[in-house]
């Protein structure tokens, strides 16, 4: 049984000129100890699945089960339950922080809060804490505006952790982060996980920092998961002619300015299009793609599904070498990993 099983998950937000179709049927399961990362490119509606699951957003329809409880009824103590395992660490390090509160404060309370401990064993519990994530028991008497962005997200990450969540959700963690400090928190969120078993929903753009850090891919486009399956299955066979087009445009060596793998902008999801949303760039678009409701996903194998049409026709997929691009993140993880075996080894 999974720990998160997501079905027909829908959701709308009213405008002045109609209604916002941002999330649309999506369905999707996460292991306890997995991590499932949801890419796609800006809009597509990846941030708002990652509320839905937490119930940060009510949905319009579907169904959101933790071990298999349905978690759209809860109220009252009962969701003040489901909040201790259910976490979110968000995008910018800078904005979600309480600059008032002193970070000894940011994670005890909630430990007492959930009932977990007292005051005591919650200030002893948040020294542990903050040093298992790279800061120093010191620094729990200081406020936010005494830290760097990483130093911040190594915050924001203990205060999820706080309350030993089942599941956190990852809204574009590293994002606002410069590069080399990227590869820190891949690499510390990859340890927690071993360490602790929690299931990472990974919400992200960037191509490079899932492959590093996921088990499973699912792709999103306008509202719709269009391809799920195994990270490498998924990079190395894309079965989807959206997938293909995010693979295509990483900057490569050799690649010419102005190449746009996948021309053309996403559809108005106040007025969704009949079919495939993605046929309107779509090159290998064919008459039955613009005809019907939304392709579902099919399985291609146990471990890969496409929502293309055509997946089974689509020509050979010429997956970029590693050696063809040029990418600081994973360079500077595999740095980063060798420095800290080699400090694991002295010890």
């Amino acid at each position: 049984m999974p720990l998160l099983r997501v079905e027909g998950l829908r959701k709308n937000f009213p405008l002045p000129t109609g209604r916002l179709l941002a999330v649309d049927g999506v369905d999707l399961e996460l292991e306890r100890g997995e991590t499932l990362a949801i890419v796609g490119e800006s809009g597509c509606g990846k941030s708002t699945l990652g509320r839905l699951v937490l119930r940060l957003q009510e949905p319009d329809a579907g169904r959101i089960s933790l071990d298999d409880t349905d978690i759209g009824p809860l109220k009252g103590s009962a969701l003040r339950t489901l909040r201790r395992r259910m976490q979110i660490i968000f995008q910018d390090p800078f904005s979600s922080l309480d600059p008032r509160q002193r970070v000894g404060d940011v994670l005890t309370r909630p430990m007492r809060l959930h009932g977990l401990t007292d005051r005591a064993g919650a200030a002893a519990a948040a020294a542990v804490l903050i040093e298992r994530v790279g800061l120093s028991a010191a620094q729990l008497a200081l406020l936010p505006h005494g830290f760097s962005g990483g130093q911040r997200q190594r915050i924001a990450i203990a205060r999820a952790l706080c309350v030993q969540p089942d599941l956190i959700v990852c809204d574009e963690p590293v994002s606002a982060l410069d590069v080399s400090v990227q590869a820190q928190i891949i690499n510390l969120l990859a340890d927690l996980q071993r360490d602790s078993g929690v299931a990472l929903l990974f919400i992200s753009h960037d191509l490079a920092v899932v492959r590093q850090l996921a088990h499973r891919v699912a792709v999103m486009y306008a509202g719709r998961i269009v391809e799920t399956g195994a990270t490498e299955a998924v990079f190395r066979a894309p079965a989807h002619p959206y997938t293909r087009a995010l693979l295509a445009a990483v900057p490569q060596i050799g690649s010419r300015i102005g190449d746009e793998p996948a021309a053309g902008e996403p559809p108005d999801m106040t007025r969704p299009p009949p079919g495939c949303r993605f046929a309107s760039r779509c090159p290998e678009a064919k008459p039955a793609c613009t005809a019907g409701a939304a392709p579902a996903l099919h399985p291609l194998s146990p471990s890969h599904a496409s929502a293309c049409l055509f997946a089974a026709d689509l020509p050979p997929f010429a997956a970029p070498s590693d050696a063809a691009l040029p990418d600081p993140v994973r360079t500077r993880i595999a740095a980063y990993r060798s420095a800290r075996d080699r400090q694991e080894a002295r010890a």
